[in-house]
């Protein structure tokens, strides 16, 4: 079931900031991470991309500020009202706490919403189950592999640089910090807006051994995938409305225009390794490339094969290695995913641009403008879904749907769009959270 802050006819809860209760010794803790952690990215971004060091004054001066506005906002007294909320909301907290671990309950954020789900360990712990028997993607391991693994993208590295196939620097910022490394960890979170409401796995891989290799293959290679297929590509509901008045300017929008949504089932766990990787390859030849920032492609493709094979996890008491395809939570896999699915598309966008139809893809979904008979769109997705095994497909067709958070419908050759909201997510919207 789903747990609201608050009935669906009353206003949404927005948290005190528990923080002001806490001793002080734990608020200069949070204050010493927060600077770290906004002072860091901000420090790294301009060094990287506007080469001011690290040692600049500016830097230095931005960084007084930044301490100062931390400490004005974390010691900031609460008025007295906000103080007894705050201290209320706390003992509530430990009072829900305590019902959790004694009734086996599990509290989860639910997948693409802010709300909460909160259901038995034994019955969360099914979906799981569920998930993993469905996938088949992953295999239990009897042994640690931590130290092989990380051994093993360390002599990968070193290997392909003594080959002068990447560039000193280029190592460095790939290789694994032995000090922080650890293997990655698995959560789910519930997708409360599918029926019998699934689970989606994240796997948290910032200090897993391949992630800086994933994030160096992310930053070189998609924005390639996103300037060569940008016409097939959808930002947000707000360019998926432009490139559909765009199709209206041609004059192809009619009383009996069709659309066509659907999404890929696990598309980043139904991955092939091997075929995406062989496709990784095929897509930058073909767009010409025969190195990537200096990086020859069988060189690529090596990095983005033990980003895939060496992504082992651990969830709940047990280890597990993904055989099928990559971790939703390293940033290479979204880029992976895109590429693999520019091949699988090429029919579809090949029929839809004869024709005149519109196709655009938001990572795992799509929209399409259709023309023709429902029963010959029906066959086409049908066959679509024939392509490869590990690709399927829940399609809806009409002339009203939902894509990403617009509502889309035809009335009479008519566009009419306003904003959607899934019936699982939250009814309010509120400037901030605290």
């Amino acid at each position: 079931m789903i747990f609201l802050t608050e009935p669906l006819s009353g206003p949404s809860c927005i948290r005190i900031n528990q923080s002001a209760i806490r001793p002080r010794h734990q608020q200069e803790i949070a204050i010493q991470k927060d600077h770290k952690s906004v002072y860091d990215k901000v420090g790294h971004h301009l060094n990287e991309h506007y080469f001011i060091p690290m040692t600049a004054t500016i830097l230095k001066q931005y960084s007084n500020q930044l301490l100062h506005d931390l400490n004005r906002s974390y010691f900031s007294p609460l008025s007295y009202h906000d103080q007894i909320l705050a201290l209320k909301q706390a003992k509530k907290v430990v009072s829900i706490q305590r019902k959790i671990k004694k009734h086996h309950l599990i509290l989860r954020v639910t997948d693409k919403g802010y709300n909460f789900y909160i259901g038995t360990e034994k019955e969360f712990d099914k979906k799981v189950q569920n998930f993993f028997q469905d996938t088949n993607a992953f295999i239990e391991l009897k042994e640690n592999p931590f130290n092989k693994i990380q051994d093993n993208v360390i002599h990968l590295l070193n290997q392909i640089r003594a080959k002068k196939f990447i560039l000193q620097w280029q190592c460095n910022k790939m290789i694994p910090n032995r000090i922080k490394c650890q293997l990655a960890h698995l959560y789910f979170n519930p997708k409360t807006y599918k029926d019998g409401i699934p689970v989606r796995p994240i796997e948290n891989t910032i200090h897993a051994p391949t992630t800086n290799i994933s994030n160096y293959l992310d930053e070189i290679i998609r924005p390639i995938f996103d300037k060569e297929c940008q016409n097939t590509t959808i930002i947000d509901g707000s360019s998926l409305i432009q490139a559909l008045h765009q199709y209206m300017r041609k004059g192809l929008f009619k009383s009996t225009t069709l659309f066509c949504t659907f999404d890929i089932r696990n598309l980043y766990t139904m991955l092939p390794q091997e075929g995406a990787l062989n496709i990784l390859v095929e897509f930058l030849n073909v767009h010409g490339y025969t190195k990537v920032k200096g990086i020859p492609l069988e060189t690529i493709r090596l990095l983005a094969s033990i980003v895939l094979k060496e992504n082992v996890f651990v969830y709940g008491k047990k280890m597990y290695q993904q055989v099928l395809g990559g971790a939703m939570g390293s940033s290479f896999t979204l880029a992976l995913a895109n590429i693999f699915m520019w091949k699988w598309q090429k029919e579809l966008v090949r029929r839809q641009d004869m024709i005149g139809e519109y196709y655009g893809r938001y990572i795992d979904d799509v929209f399409m403008t259709w023309n023709k008979s429902e029963n010959e769109l029906k066959k086409i997705i049908e066959n679509a879904n024939t392509w490869h095994p590990n690709i399927k497909l829940e399609y809806k067709i009409g002339k009203s749907l939902p894509f990403l958070d617009v509502l889309l419908t035809n009335i009479n050759s008519t566009l009419s769009t306003s904003v959607y909201h899934k019936p699982a997510a939250e009814p309010y919207v509120v400037q901030g959270i605290h």
